[in-house]
């Protein structure tokens, strides 16, 4: 039976310096310690996992699976660890707490918002944003890295509290000068013969968009352009490139300024709820209770 008691920091520290840099005497100057001290943490944990956790190969050192275990359990120590670093400083410099509020890319044109009305009404609190796809916000809800979220629909497989914020409606956006624009019977044919311009594997709007044309193409095939962020996104389908599935809230400037158009079709908009959630096996910190309960208040004015 494997024991982990001795397990140590320093030893997990060692193994993720060796991996990421490829050598033991670049991970000893990286950690500030002896090459010799090096080896002797990876040797002491290798005799603790019961395993090789590494193997040579032509371009340098790969973690085997019990490697790569060790690997994320010491990028989750380190996260938890700079995550009370960040609170202890907070209250070190007199502020009552520090909360970390995860948003998923859709949310950073309103989230930012947020944060600065409730600086204004509670100084004393501070908070640190950190935006990411949903693939990214669920990893890290997963590695308890967040205390409060603002997402879409929530994970299944993770027990949360939750608040609605209200509705979160995605539109199909078009150029205005589209043939599209102002057809009252836009059909499914029509919409396949388009390009879609979509975000990275892993993004909810991308889920919904394909979710959408296999409904109504009833599974045909469809041209899609991937396209990083929600900016290039809108400014392609302004130059005409194709069009796209996207929340209303990442474009509502653009279609009041008549830069963009909406495309009416059947099914659409897809209308989601924005929720504000954080794990239930987590007791909340009274900063967390605070941020809650301000955003709940002022969920009227939250999205655009």
């Amino acid at each position: 039976m494997v024991d982990f008691r001795s397990l140590s920091l320093k030893q997990l520290r060692a193994f993720a310096a060796t991996v990421r840099s490829g050598s033991v005497t670049q991970a000893a100057s990286m950690l500030f310690v002896t090459p010799p001290a090096v080896t002797t943490h990876l040797k002491s944990l290798e005799k603790i996992a019961e395993h090789p956790i590494y193997q040579r190969n032509a371009e340098g050192l790969e973690p085997t699976e019990v490697g790569r275990q060790l690997l994320d359990a010491a990028e989750e120590i380190e996260k938890v660890i700079e995550r009370t670093r960040a609170r202890i400083e907070a209250l070190n410099a007199g502020a009552a707490g520090s909360v970390i509020l995860g948003v998923v890319s859709t949310g950073k044109y309103f989230a930012p918002g947020i944060v600065a009305r409730f600086r204004q009404a509670h100084p004393e609190i501070r908070v640190r944003l950190s935006v990411g796809n949903r693939t990214e916000i669920i990893e890290g809800l997963e590695r308890r890295e967040y205390d409060l979220l603002i997402m879409g629909r929530p994970p299944a497989h993770i027990a949360v509290e939750r608040d609605v914020l209200g509705d979160h409606p995605h539109v199909l956006i078009a150029a205005p000068d589209h043939p599209l624009v102002g057809d009252p019977e836009i059909l499914p044919e029509d919409l396949l013969r388009e390009t879609f311009l979509a975000r990275e594997e892993g993004s909810g709007t991308r889920m919904l968009m394909t979710r959408f044309l296999d409904r109504v193409g009833g599974g045909r095939p469809f041209a899609m352009v991937e396209m990083g962020t929600n900016e290039t996104i809108k400014q392609a389908v302004m130059a005409g490139l194709g069009i796209a599935i996207i929340s209303a809230h990442t474009c509502h400037a653009e279609l009041a300024e008549g830069k963009l158009a909406v495309l009416q079709a059947e099914g659409l908009p897809l209308v989601r709820q924005w929720f504000l959630i954080r794990r239930s096996d987590r007791e909340p910190t009274m900063a967390t209770e605070v941020l809650r309960r301000f955003i709940v208040a002022q969920k009227d004015r939250v999205l655009p």
